[in-house]
C-alpha cells in the first residue's frame, strides 16, 4: 500500500516507521516543501520519499497530522478524494499546551468537521487517542496489545484501518459512528488520552 501523511511531525513519523517495517511506502509532505523532509526522508529509507500535500493525497490511503489550526488550509490545497481512505488523527486544538483550547465545533464533532473539508474522502478516526510517544514502539506488549480506538461513518473503510494497525501490532477496537465513536475519542472524551493494553 502507499500511504500518504499530511503532516509529518511526531504521530505522522510513527505511522510512517510501521508501515515501512511492514512492507508499504510513504510519502511525506508538510507545509515547509519536500525540501524540508530530505533528512527525514533519508532516515526512513528507500521507501520514503517526500511529496507536496497533493501529491500525499493520491495514495491509496492518507493520514491527516497537523495541528488543528492548519487543517482548513491543507484541506484547500488538495485534490478531489473521492473514495480515499483519510485516517483522521488530529485533536481539535485551538491552543496546544500548556495553555489549551479546545476548538468549539457546536454538535459536530472534529472528525465530522474534518470530513465536511474532505468530501468525497471516507473519514476514520484513529491514533489521535493516544500519545505520539506510545505510536511510536512496537505495541505488542508481555501484557498484551496497545489498544487502538477508531471510529469512522464507511465499514470497508474502517475495516481498512483496522487491518493496518493489526499488521502494526497493534489492537483496534471499533467504536462507531464519527459522531457517536468520534465523541469518546476527540478531546475530552472519556477514552480520550486512555492507554491500554488487550490480552489475547
Amino acid at each position: 500500500m502507499k500511504i500518504g501523511t499530511l503532516g509529518a511531525g511526531t504521530i505522522a513519523q510513527a505511522i510512517a516507521r510501521h508501515a515501512i517495517r511492514h512492507g508499504h511506502e510513504v510519502v511525506l509532505s508538510n507545509s515547509r516543501g519536500p525540501a524540508s523532509l530530505a533528512p527525514l526522508v533519508k532516515d526512513l529509507g528507500a521507501r520514503a520519499t517526500a511529496a507536496t500535500p497533493a501529491e500525499a493525497a493520491v495514495a491509496d490511503l492518507v493520514v491527516l497530522a497537523v495541528g488543528w489550526p492548519q487543517v482548513p488550509d491543507v484541506a484547500a490545497q488538495l485534490p478531489p478524494l473521492d473514495g480515499t481512505v483519510v485516517i483522521d488523527a488530529t485533536n481539535q486544538f485551538e491552543s496546544p499546551p500548556p495553555n489549551v483550547k479546545i476548538a468549539n465545533l457546536g454538535d459536530l464533532t472534529g472528525s465530522e468537521y474534518v470530513a465536511s473539508l474532505l468530501p468525497g474522502a471516507r473519514v476514520v478516526k484513529a491514533f489521535n487517542a493516544l500519545f505520539a510517544r506510545f505510536i511510536a514502539p512496537d505495541p505488542r506488549h508481555e501484557a498484551g496489545r496497545q489498544v487502538l480506538f477508531l471510529a469512522g461513518d464507511d465499514t470497508d473503510a474502517k475495516n481498512t484501518v483496522t487491518g493496518l494497525a493489526s499488521q502494526f501490532g497493534f489492537a483496534p477496537v471499533d467504536l462507531g459512528t464519527l459522531r457517536e465513536g468520534g465523541r469518546l475519542i476527540q478531546l475530552g472524551g472519556p477514552l480520550s488520552a486512555l492507554h491500554a493494553l488487550k490480552q489475547d
